[in-house]
C-alpha cells in the first residue's frame, strides 16, 4: 500500500501545488488584481504542500480573483512538487503517465495545445470584450480537467497497469470537470444575455457555481488519494455504476445480441460523456447568439472555432463505442489532434474578438496604464456599455430538465443499444472515421446554413466556395493570386501531411502489430517517413484536385487572413 500512496500522493501534490495559483495567470495585465502568495509548506509522505488548507485556499483564490497569479508564480510553485515528484517515481513509464499517453503522437499533441490555449484564455478574459464573468471562469475551469489527468493518469499507469479509458471509476470522475466546465459555460453566457439586471447587479448565482465547481475538484483529488486505498479497482464503475441494469436483464433484452466487455464504460460515465458533448453543443449555440448581445459578430467566429473541439469529444465517444481497443489507437491521435487544433482556432477567434474590440500590443506591458490615456478610456467605455438583453425562451428548470433528459436517454440507447449491433465489436476504422468526421461536419453544415440565413456573414468568415472546370491548372494559376495563393497552397499541402502522419501510422500497426515510436526508435520512424513517402507519390495523381483546392481556397485566403486588418480598417 505505501507505493500506492506515496505515488498519489505525489500526483496530488503536483495538482494542487498548480490549482491553487490558477486564478490570476491569464489575465491581460492591465486587469490583473493583486495576488497572494505563501511560503509555509509542510512535508507530508516526502511531498510538499501548502500549509493552509486546499480547500481555503482554492475557494480564495479560484472564486475572488478574476481570472488565474502570473505564470511565473504557478511555475514557481510547482518546482517543489515536481522535483519530488520526479524523485518519487523511480520508472519511466510512471512518468510517461502524466499524459495517459507517453510520448507517442497523442501525448505530444496534447502538451502542444496548452499554449494556444493559454493565449485563448488571454484575449478572451481582455476588458474590452464584456465577456462574462461566470463563463469566462468556466473556460478557465477547464484547465482544472487537464490537471485532474495528472493523478488519475499515474494512478492508472502505476496502480493497475492500464489506461484511464478503462479505469471507470477515475475516467467517469475526471470527466465530470470537464462536464463542469460546459455548464458553468452555459450558465455565465445565457444569464448575460437573458438577465437585465445583470450588468448592474451582477450573476443572480452569485459564487455559487464557482464553488460547487472548486468543491467539485477537490472531490476528485479526494478520490484519487482515498480510492485505491478503499478498494477500487481499475473495472469498479463510477459512482458505483448507479442506473447499471443487472447482467441478467441486459442478456433478456430481446435485441441483446453481445456480451458487454469488462472495459464496457458504466451508466453513470456515458451519462458524463453525453451530457459533456450535449452541453458544449448548447455553449456553442449560445455564443452563436451572444454577438448579438453584444452587437459584435466576431463572437460568430468562437463558435466556428469551437468545431474541432467538437469533434475531440466525438473521437472520444466514438473510442469508447468501440470498448477502447489497441487497433483504433488513431482515434486518440485524432482526438488530440483536433485538441490542438481547436484550442489555436478558439486562440484566433479570441484574439479577433479582442481586436475588434481595442486590444492592441500595448495591453501586453506588464506595467499600470495611465489613468487618462485616450485607448485606455475608450475601452473602459465600451467595456461598461449594458448588454442587449433577451428574455429566455425557456426558465432554467426547463434546461435542466431537458438536458437531464437528453443525458439519461443516450446514455441507456449507447451503453444497451450498441450490445444490438456486430459494429461496436468489429473495430471498424472505416466505421469509426465516419462517425468523427460526420458528425462534426454535419454540425458545420447547419451552422453554415444558418449564417446564410441570418446575413451570410458566417461569423465573420466567408467559407471558401468551390467552382471552375479545374482543366489545365499548374503552380502558375495558383501564383496569380500572389501571397494569397501561395498561403492557400501551403495550407493544402499542410492538411495534407495533418493527415499522412496519423493514417502511416495506423498503416504500421496494421503491419507490425505495435504503435511508432518515433522519438526512441529509429526502425519506427524510418518506416513511418517510407509509407509517408510512398503516400505522398500516390497523391501526386490527385495533384490538380490538391490545386484546385489551393485555387478554391486564395480568396478566403485573401479575404480573412491577408488582408483582414484592411478589411475591418474599412468597416
Amino acid at each position: 500500500m505505501a507505493p500506492r500512496l506515496s505515488i498519489t500522493a505525489a500526483a496530488l501534490a503536483a495538482t494542487i501545488a498548480l490549482v491553487a495559483n490558477t486564478s490570476s495567470a491569464f489575465a491581460p495585465p492591465s486587469t490583473l488584481a493583486g495576488s497572494k502568495s505563501s511560503s509555509s509548506f509542510v512535508q507530508h509522505h516526502g511531498i510538499p504542500i501548502r500549509a493552509n488548507t486546499v480547500a481555503t485556499s482554492m475557494i480564495t483564490e479560484l472564486v475572488t480573483a478574476d481570472i488565474p497569479s502570473t505564470l511565473a508564480s504557478a511555475t514557481a510553485a510547482i518546482q517543489p512538487a515536481a522535483d519530488a515528484l520526479s524523485s518519487t517515481l523511480s520508472s519511466s513509464t510512471d512518468l510517461l503517465s502524466f499524459s495517459d499517453q507517453g510520448q507517442n503522437l497523442a501525448g505530444i499533441f496534447f502538451q502542444c495545445s496548452l499554449l494556444p490555449y493559454l493565449a485563448f484564455l488571454y484575449f478572451l478574459s481582455f476588458r474590452g470584450n464584456r465577456t462574462p464573468d461566470l463563463g469566462n471562469f468556466g473556460w478557465q475551469y477547464l484547465l482544472l480537467f487537464v490537471l485532474g489527468t495528472i493523478p488519475s493518469g499515474i494512478v492508472t499507469r502505476s496502480v493497475y497497469g492500464d489506461s484511464l479509458a478503462n479505469t471507470d471509476w477515475l475516467h467517469g470522475g475526471a470527466e465530470t470537470l470537464l462536464t463542469i466546465t460546459n455548464v458553468l459555460i452555459v450558465l455565465g453566457f445565457r444569464e448575460a444575455m437573458s438577465n437585465p439586471n445583470y450588468s448592474s447587479s451582477g450573476s443572480k448565482y452569485g459564487n455559487t457555481p464557482k464553488i460547487i465547481g472548486v468543491v467539485g475538484a477537490l472531490l476528485f483529488a479526494a478520490a484519487c488519494a482515498t480510492g485505491t486505498g478503499l478498494g477500487f479497482e481499475v473495472h469498479s464503475p463510477f459512482l458505483f455504476g448507479i442506473g447499471n441494469l443487472p447482467e441478467d436483464t441486459v442478456a433478456s433484452l430481446p435485441f441483446v445480441m453481445h456480451s458487454e466487455p469488462i472495459n464496457a464504460l458504466s451508466i453513470p460515465t456515458w451519462a458524463i460523456h453525453c451530457s459533456s458533448v450535449i452541453e458544449f453543443l448548447f455553449a456553442m449555440d449560445i455564443i452563436w447568439k451572444f454577438a448579438e448581445t453584444t452587437d459584435n459578430p466576431k463572437w460568430k467566429g468562437l463558435t466556428w472555432g469551437m468545431v474541432p473541439l467538437h469533434a475531440s469529444g466525438i473521437c472520444a465517444c466514438t473510442y469508447h463505442f468501440f470498448y477502447n481497443p489497441s487497433s483504433l489507437q488513431f482515434l486518440v491521435e485524432l482526438q488530440a489532434f483536433f485538441t490542438l487544433l481547436g484550442n489555436t482556432t478558439v486562440a484566433i477567434a479570441a484574439y479577433r474578438i479582442a481586436i475588434s474590440n481595442g486590444w492592441t500590443l500595448r495591453e501586453l506591458n506588464p506595467f499600470p496604464k495611465s489613468e487618462v490615456s485616450p485607448e485606455g478610456i475608450a475601452i473602459d467605455e465600451a467595456a461598461a456599455v449594458p448588454y442587449n438583453v433577451v428574455a429566455a425562451q425557456e426558465s432554467d428548470l426547463v434546461l435542466f430538465a431537458k438536458l437531464t433528459a437528453l443525458t439519461i436517454t443516450g446514455s441507456y440507447l449507447i451503453k444497451y443499444g450498441e450490445l444490438a449491433l456486430d459494429l461496436p465489436f468489429s473495430e471498424n476504422g472505416i466505421a469509426a472515421g465516419a462517425i468523427v468526421f460526420g458528425v462534426p461536419a454535419i454540425t458545420s453544415y447547419l451552422y453554415y446554413n444558418r449564417g446564410k440565413e441570418e446575413g451570410g456573414e458566417e461569423g465573420g468568415f466567408s467559407l471558401p466556395k468551390f467552382g471552375g472546370d479545374g482543366e489545365g491548372l499548374s503552380m502558375a494559376d495558383v501564383k496569380k493570386f500572389g501571397v494569397s495563393g501561395t498561403v492557400a497552397y501551403i495550407l493544402t499541402e499542410l492538411a495534407f501531411w495533418a493527415v499522412a502522419f496519423p493514417v502511416a501510422s495506423s498503416a504500421l500497426y496494421q503491419t507490425t502489430g505495435h504503435w511508432p515510436d518515433v522519438i526512441n526508435d529509429t526502425t519506427d520512424r524510418a518506416a513511418v517517413l517510407a509509407f509517408i513517402f510512398t503516400g505522398a507519390n500516390i497523391a501526386r495523381l490527385l495533384v490538380p484536385v490538391r490545386l484546385g483546392a489551393a485555387l478554391a481556397l486564395a480568396p478566403w485566403v485573401d479575404e480573412n487572413i491577408i488582408n483582414r486588418g484592411g478589411a475591418e480598417d474599412e468597416e
